[in-house]
């Protein structure tokens, strides 16, 4: 049977304060019988120091303790407080003994060496606390006083009682007060915990668009918000999932349906099987052939399962390399590209070839989307302990809304473009996850010329 948090709560409650009330009542009883009935016990003793001195004259006068039994009245003499030693201090009177405010003359009793009983109080002399009395060398007789409890028995039941009642009475406030402080506790503290256990087995099931109400700002809240942030981030990833899904088929779709169309009409004898034809065949299988390797790498840069053999390398010649690459393309498409490089080395712990990949995917992308007779601005310095290369392009340029969007996968800032002048959104997604390899970030900022600003900041190889 499953036991739900609130009932074992509500147990672990109540057992504590069962326990505390039990412990509470072993000590008050304990401290009664040890410490207070201890403590007269104690006064009664000290009361006995002044009378053995008298008893023990008594015997050496009379030889025995005849005098005692034959005349009482001698016995409560040598009880009495005697001026000058226990009732007065340099002839000032004061209070008799606590011993005596608590009745322990009247406990006190003589025996002989044999414990029989002289005089006194006649208890047995097995419970008594015994003193010597012993003159010449030889025990003559024993002062015993009786315990508090021993003569106290109908009292201290009435006492004990009395406690019992009032612990019990104690008990059953206290508990009734845990009963309370458990229901507030289950309906205050663990409800939220509740809603949010709720929430994640619904969550659990698919409902990603689950949320649950902060009504804290405490422990309990922050579990609460860090659920929110969980369903939401789940909810992101299966629409990302899904869109990745449907972007991938219908990127894959379209090469493939150019290359069935063309193949179809060759078979029809609508088109000749010319150098015409397969150069469009080989153009839309190499399309599709880049997009595979580019899904490839993403899936494999997930795993962290991408290759790197990263060296000591100069980022400023793989830069300069990566341009004159492009010059023709630039020139084709009359784009200025202005280059800003310093005059010592800039190294970096990296692999080559990625940073090539980097660096190509970024100057396709200006070459595809900056207009004719644009500029495009790369700029690489030291900046603290790393290396920073800008690269700035001209209109045009994307929204604030786009902006963010620009590293997602399969994202295209223009919807409308064509697919001879876009690419399949998957470069930048490739761009940064190279970066991140490195160490490093790739950012993306409005361009003062208009256009894209893309900021790539690697560390410096001291």
């Amino acid at each position: 049977m499953k036991t739900s948090i609130s009932t074992k709560l509500f147990l672990a409650i109540m057992a504590s304060v069962t326990f505390v009330i039990l412990s509470m009542s072993v000590a008050t009883s304990w401290s009664f019988g040890r410490g207070f009935l201890g403590y007269l016990n104690e006064q009664a003793m000290q009361r006995l120091e002044p009378i053995l001195p008298r008893l023990e004259r008594v015997w050496q006068r009379d030889g025995s303790w005849n005098s005692l039994r034959e005349t009482p009245e001698n016995w409560f003499d040598l009880l009495r407080p005697v001026k000058g030693e226990d009732l007065a201090v340099n002839g000032e009177w004061r209070t008799p003994p606590i011993s005596d405010l608590t009745g322990a003359v009247f406990r006190v009793a003589l025996f002989d060496k044999d414990k029989t009983l002289v005089m006194g109080y006649p208890g047995a002399a097995d419970q008594a606390l015994l003193r010597e009395i012993n003159v010449g060398g030889q025990t003559v007789g024993w002062l015993a006083v009786i315990p508090f409890q021993s003569v106290s028995e109908a009292g201290g039941q009435r006492f004990g009682n009395y406690q019992l009642k009032a612990s019990l009475a104690m008990g059953v406030v206290s508990l009734l007060l845990a009963m309370l402080i458990a229901w507030w506790i289950a309906r205050t503290l663990l409800a939220p915990v509740k809603q949010v256990a709720a929430a994640t087995h619904r969550l659990a099931a698919g409902h990603y668009a689950e949320r649950v109400v902060v009504s804290a700002n405490d422990e309990v809240g922050q579990l609460a918000r860090d659920f929110n942030q969980l369903a939401l981030t789940l909810e992101s990833n299966e629409r990302l999932r899904r869109e990745f899904m449907a972007d991938v088929s219908h990127e894959l779709r379209t090469p493939l349906a150019v290359m069935r169309g063309e193949l179809e009409a060759i078979e029809d004898g609508v088109r000749q099987l010319n150098a015409g034809s397969m150069q469009s065949l080989q153009g839309e299988v190499s399309m599709l052939s880049k997009l595979v390797d580019d899904l490839y790498e993403l899936s494999m840069a997930d795993v962290g399962a991408l290759t790197y053999r990263k060296h000591r390398l100069d980022l400023v010649p793989l830069l300069s390399d990566s341009v004159a690459m492009f010059f023709e393309r630039s020139r084709a498409c009359r784009i200025d590209v202005q280059l800003k490089f310093p005059d010592g080395p800039l190294l970096v712990q990296g692999d080559d070839q990625r940073l090539r990949q980097l660096m190509n995917n970024v100057l396709e992308n200006a070459m595809r989307y900056t207009d004719q007779g644009g500029t495009l601005r790369i700029e690489a310095t030291r900046e603290g302990q790393s290396v920073r290369v800008d690269m700035l392009d001209s209109a045009p340029g994307v929204s604030d809304e786009q902006l963010p969007r620009l590293f997602e996968r399969f994202y295209r800032a223009e919807s409308s473009r064509s697919r001879s002048s876009g690419g399949a959104g998957l470069g930048l997604a490739i761009c940064r996850s190279i970066a991140v390899a490195h160490g490093g970030t790739l950012q993306a900022a409005h361009s003062p010329m208009g256009g894209v600003w893309l900021t790539l900041l690697l560390p410096l190889d001291a």
